[in-house]
């Protein structure tokens, strides 16, 4: 635990999660040029999107489980395989069904699933002391790639098109990825059967309550906050075109969002270590919907850089909060499926939001009421953790270092 392989081997799974991680940003950037080849409307422009993040929340509990039975390496191996088959297939795709259903199932369903969930999971098994710190920096990975991936996308969609794009990236992500994974080849240190916070509420029942429960109001949790998150996330770039800034502005936009939520989640991790994962995650959430609310009355060009860059900043340690309160919660031998359960509803959030924002956007001609769904959504998140925060108290006494 928290050994120097430990810090070494976090490393290495943040570069795997940050190259595997384009599969969750190159949609925003390539959404423009897709929509125009295909002539379709904003919605059907996001299928792809919505395709993808729906494959990675059924795949990350399928590759979670994988993970606890037979160790992270043969996951994460397929999941390399599969997204760069996906990039590379997707290059020659004749319409935009074929090219959805491809990235469903290949970057999707069997890539991108194993590069997040189960990699955060697996990351948790090696700390005790900074467990917050590690599960933080673990989950940085796909921020630090909507950080570097969005410009490099932007500038070949623009100067070789976007499925010479793709191809790129398939071939890319093989070569670098591969030689990495045997990196995680070393089984991880002897787990504790079950957090103090879990013996604190009955071995079988966190915070007094059913497993099923607790697990069901993370998903609602997840679900809701990730609804909020994605209409700046997912449209960003589609709303400077629409605003008569371009593309590369927006693009710009989105790298500076997600590298501030990079920061946040390093800080955020030094937050779960001394207060906890409810706390943190609600303490985030509230200051995304006024983050989110700005968005209602500025749409300069320097208010929306602005306005990006502290939604970065507020919202990016909710996620890997879930999967500290997991961690607090259940076993360590239950944790690759059920912090990739509860991670996957983030991103299930992330699918619907993506959707109803440009279904709203094609019913309205505008953003504005897509703005005040993400906020009702994010409103339902605030109420399930203040909720599962007020459980917790009579439990702080008993286990003031939940999940040590």
């Amino acid at each position: 635990m928290d050994s120097r392989y430990a810090w070494f081997r976090l490393a290495v799974a943040v570069t795997l999660s940050t190259l595997g991680g384009v599969g969750m940003w190159s949609f925003a950037i390539t959404l423009p040029a897709i929509q125009a080849e295909f002539g379709i409307d904003r919605a059907g422009a996001a299928l792809p999107y919505t395709m993808t993040t729906m494959g990675i929340v059924f795949g990350g509990m399928l590759m979670g489980r994988l993970a606890d039975r037979f160790g992270i390496v043969f996951p994460v191996i397929a999941g390399t395989l599969a997204l760069s088959a996906g990039y590379v297939a997707t290059s020659y795709a004749p319409n935009i069904g074929t090219f959805a259903i491809l990235c469903g199932a290949l970057i999707g369903l069997i890539g991108n699933a194993a590069l997040f969930g189960p990699l955060v999971a697996n990351t948790s098994l090696w700390f005790d002391r900074y467990r917050g710190m590690a599960i933080a920096l673990a989950a940085c990975g796909n921020y630090f790639a909507g950080t570097i991936w969005p410009p490099i996308l932007e500038h070949f969609v623009a100067t070789v098109g976007w499925r010479q794009t793709h191809l790129f990236v398939g071939l890319f992500c093989l070569v670098t990825m591969l030689p990495l994974i045997f990196v995680l080849r070393r089984p991880p240190p002897p787990q504790k059967t079950l957090s103090e916070m879990t013996m604190a509420g009955g071995s079988d029942r966190p915070l007094g309550l059913h497993p099923h429960v607790v697990q069901g109001l993370l998903v609602i949790a997840g679900i809701s906050c990730c609804v909020a998150m994605a209409m700046p996330q997912v449209h960003i770039v589609a709303y400077c075109v629409d605003l008569g800034y371009g593309p590369a502005r927006g693009a710009e936009m989105l790298s500076i969002m997600l590298g501030f939520g990079a920061v946040s989640r390093l800080v955020s991790g030094w937050i779960l270590d001394r207060i906890g994962g409810v706390a943190t995650a609600l303490i985030g959430s509230t200051l995304q919907a006024f983050a989110l609310a700005f968005y209602l009355p500025f749409d300069g060009l320097a208010s929306l850089y602005l306005i990006s860059a502290f939604f970065g900043l507020v919202q990016g340690g909710i996620v890997p909060s879930y999967a500290f309160i997991v961690r607090e919660l259940f076993a360590a031998k239950e944790a690759g499926f059920r912090i990739s359960l509860t991670l996957s509803s983030t991103l299930a959030g992330m699918a619907l939001g993506g959707w109803m924002s440009g279904a709203i956007f094609d019913a309205t001609g505008s953003y504005q009421a897509a703005l005040l769904n993400g906020l009702a959504w994010n409103l339902l998140n605030m109420l399930v953790l203040l909720w599962l925060l007020l459980r917790r108290r009579p439990f702080i006494a008993l286990a003031p270092k939940a999940g040590r």
